[in-house]
Formats: structure tokens, sequence, C-alpha cells
């Protein structure tokens, strides 16, 4: 059962936080809404770079993240103890990476990468237009052991394919892939056999996960209405760049079947994770 929320905090403003629990009390509390009654404790746990979608090992005692800083360009993909020590690059390092996860047993990572087509960080999208996503064409997706070795490609087709999670009880992963133009939900085997798309409907889909019992997925997804919805989702599909403004939670069957929309809030609902008992599901917006 995951117990713990993790929280990674970019590092605008803060400046004065040296280490993991060296921390003054009072920036702490800056990051802490004031009406909040659920959460407590909150330590942060990486003072430097940009740091993002950390998950943690089935064992609970690692994270697994991806982070700028220093010398880096752009994403690179660390492990690290749940105190923030002992952190560890485990991707090649060029290239860009994003949205890694552990396996069960925790021996084998998943990651996205764009090494394969070269070693430099591709541009980053152009946002003059307002806040947008880029689907990198050159993003595959790849199972690693977990110190970084044996790096073995799992996709090999054409079209961005990332935002890769595996099912607790370790039979399939889904991920998000542009192959059919569409960014869909797609399912594979462990060692990338058996690509099965799940969704059809026009929108973005992705950021899916399993429940504990591998029976239903929970995910975000765009549905594009209006004309002009439907005129800007296109403008921007043409240049792999999505806009997340408006995104709904729904879930479905780990077949594709069945597929419900939990909200209906209008804005941009991300992050759903089921909680252990497989009837509720915890999510921003």
């Amino acid at each position: 059962m995951k117990k713990i929320l993790f929280l990674l905090y970019l590092s605008f403003g803060l400046t004065n936080v040296t280490d993991t629990y060296g921390q003054d009390s009072d920036a702490l509390d800056t990051l802490q809404f004031k009406g909040e009654k659920h959460l407590t404790n909150i330590k942060m746990l990486t003072p430097a770079g940009e740091n993002a979608e950390a998950y943690l090992s089935f064992d609970e005692q690692k994270l697994i993240y991806q982070s700028t800083f220093d010398d880096l360009k752009c994403d690179q993909i660390f492990t690290m103890n749940i105190d923030g020590s002992d952190k560890k690059l485990v991707s090649t390092g060029f290239g860009r990476t994003t949205c890694a996860y552990f396996l069960p047993g925790d021996s084998t990572i998943l990651y996205a990468s764009t090494h394969l087509a070269g070693d430099e960080c591709p541009p980053p999208p152009d946002r003059s237009n307002g806040y947008v996503w880029k689907l990198y064409d050159l993003f595959d997706i790849f199972l690693v052991n977990a110190d970084g070795s044996n790096v073995r490609r799992l996709t090999d087709v054409y079209g961005y394919d990332a935002e890769a999670t595996v099912s607790p009880i370790g039979n399939k992963i889904i991920f998000t892939s542009t192959r059919d133009a569409d960014p869909e939900l797609y399912v594979m085997n462990l060692d990338g056999s058996d690509q099965i798309r799940l969704t059809y409907e026009k929108g973005y889909d992705g950021g899916a996960f399993f429940s504990r019992d591998g029976k239903k997925i929970c995910f975000r997804a765009s549905r594009p209405k209006t004309e002009k919805e439907f005129a800007d989702y296109e403008e921007l599909a043409k240049v792999g760049m999505f806009r997340p403004t408006t995104l709904e939670i729904y879930i479905m069957d780990a077949n594709g079947d069945n597929i419900q929309q939990v909200t209906n809030a209008g804005k941009a609902s991300f992050a759903p994770f089921f909680h252990p008992d497989g009837n509720r599901i915890i999510f921003s917006s």
C-alpha cells in the first residue's frame, strides 16, 4: 500500500533550503496551504533543480523521478531513498527522458527516452501561445535494471511512446502513443510484445495507472467539443503539441471496455491513482 505522498518542488524561490532535513520551518510553511488538514510533516527532498514525476518503489523504500539540475540540459532519470539520500542517475545521460516507473520486485524500471535519436536534448516547446506539452516523436520506452544497466528498447514504432506504468500484478505495461496520430492508450507485455490499442476517442489519453488488482485503469483525457476546441487541438497536433488545460479523469476495464468519465470539472484534472481498496481515486485538479 502506498502510504506516503511525495511532493517534489521546483527550486525557484527556495534557494535558502540547503539539504533535506536542515530546512527552515518558515520556508516550509509557505509551501502548505493554510486550510490543509490532510497533509502534515512535509519534507522537501530535492532542494535544487527542476524535479517531477516521482513514484514509489513497490517496497516503498525508494523513489524514481526525473530531474534537471547543474550541467544537465534536460530531464534525466534518478532514484533516491525516501529520505532524499543516495541520489543516483539511472538513465543514459543523453537525450531527454520522462515518465519512469518501477516494476514489481523493484529490480527493473521503465522510462521513456530520446537518446537513440541523438545525444542532445530536443528543443523545448514554443509556449508563446500559452502552456503546452510537447509530445516528442523521438520518445521510446525502455526497460532497464534498477541501477541503469542492460538497457532494452520496448517500442520501435514512429511516434511519441511514453507515460508508461505497470500493473501491480506484473503482467502488463500501459502507455500513451501517437503511432496512430492521436495520443491514445496502449498495453503491452513486459517484454514489449503484443502491443494493443485501448482508446479510440478524439483527444489526448494519458497518465494511466492500473488498480491494485490489475483489473481497472484510471487515466486523464481531453475531449474537445466545440469547433474552437477542435481547431486548437488539431493545430497543435500538427506540430506534436497538446494544451493540457482541460482534462477529466476516466476509468475503464484493463482491456479497454466500460470507459466511464469520473470528473466533469471543465479544468485540468490529472495525476489519478487508485486507492488500495479499488473504490476511490486520488487526483489533482
